[in-house]
């Protein structure tokens, strides 16, 4: 049995799946190394339980240091994984491969988990994996999917209460990770090194502060632009730069808008920076559309087409984010200065 999305949710998740789609396409493994991180059922001792979580669907009581840990949402496993913890399942939304993590995060894994699916889960294959633990925190937030692995009789936390689809921040991901697997020291050690480097390569950018920025997206299918409230413009908000207000002016209820031929133009801000989905940097660089765009051809454009960078940059997750921090920047500055 698998759980689908119906049709509305379909049409509201298009964006999301089609990066899923394009992560299959193009994501590698590499090869892992000997630092791998404990299992969840040799961790040191963390916080006591029982704890509980309060997510969108209420108060979640885990009663016991789980074992067994599923991920689902959206960067779940790579967060478990930065707290010692191994999932014996995952979503994979990034599709991977060989155990499941970016290039940022290789060697923590002792055995890969099971991949369980995304928008589409194996409910069968969950249930087999015994989970004392299901992690959905950054998803859909739709309650047929949470009834649907809730039945399961297995603590589940999903996305935090008052939250929307796909807009768990990383702050909140980490809280509510850290709390139902008893590591919130661990997490509040991450979280600080994760601000600290925000606010220093914010300062070491003054030239960031108050630029306009747009975050464009190229896909098969046409354009669109991702606004305030996902983690790639969350991401350049905390270096200092405002999201294009052409752009953010189109906001509504999702973390992404499509953008017809005659809107692409709206992409123009002091920095414009591209997503690819399913395309490649020659077909965006060879796009009349974007080219047209007065920042693009005054050179004030980051074409994102490496795909570790990409990926990391896109997981919004506190490992993802201490990554693309290393690699971003430089590239912003180098393009703002045109």
């Amino acid at each position: 049995m698998r759980f689908v999305p119906n049709r509305g949710r379909r049409v509201l998740l298009a964006a999301v799946a089609a990066a899923v789609t394009l992560s299959a396409c193009t994501t590698t493994g590499t090869e892992e190394d000997d630092s791998a991180a404990p299992a969840a059922s040799s961790s040191a001792a963390g916080d006591q339980f029982p704890v509980t979580v309060t997510t969108a669907f209420g108060d979640v009581t885990i009663p016991k240091q789980p074992t067994r840990v599923v991920t689902l949402g959206w960067s779940d496993a790579e967060v478990a994984l930065a707290l010692g913890v191994q999932p014996v399942g995952d979503a994979n939304w990034m599709a991977f491969e060989g155990d499941g993590q970016g290039v940022w995060n290789q060697g923590k894994y002792t055995t890969p988990p099971e991949k369980v699916g995304t928008l589409e889960l194996d409910m069968e294959k969950i249930a087999a994996l015994k989970p004392d633990l299901i992690l959905d925190t950054r998803a859909s937030g739709d309650k047929a999917r949470y009834d649907q692995i809730n039945a399961l009789g297995v603590p589940v936390v999903d996305i935090p209460k008052g939250g929307e689809a796909y807009k768990t921040t990383w702050e909140q991901q980490l809280d509510l990770v850290s709390k139902a697997l008893g590591k919130t020291a661990e997490a509040a050690k991450l979280k600080s090194d994760l601000e600290a480097q925000f606010a220093s390569v914010a300062a070491a950018n003054p030239q960031f502060k108050d630029k306009t920025v747009s975050a464009g997206v190229k896909s098969g299918t046409g354009w669109g632009a991702y606004v305030s409230g996902d983690g790639r413009v969350d991401f350049l908000q905390k270096l200092g730069f405002k999201d294009a207000p052409a752009v953010e002016a189109l906001k509504a209820d999702s973390f992404f808008i499509p953008l017809s031929q005659e809107k692409v133009s709206l992409l123009d801000a002091d920095l414009t920076t591209v997503f690819m989905i399913g395309v490649t940097a020659a077909d965006v660089k060879s796009d009349k559309l974007l080219q047209a765009v007065p920042s693009v051809k005054a050179g004030h454009v980051v074409y994102l087409d490496d795909n570790g960078i990409s990926t990391a940059f896109s997981s919004n997750s506190v490992l993802g984010l201490k990554y693309a921090l290393d690699k971003v920047p430089p590239l912003l500055a180098a393009a703002l200065a045109g």
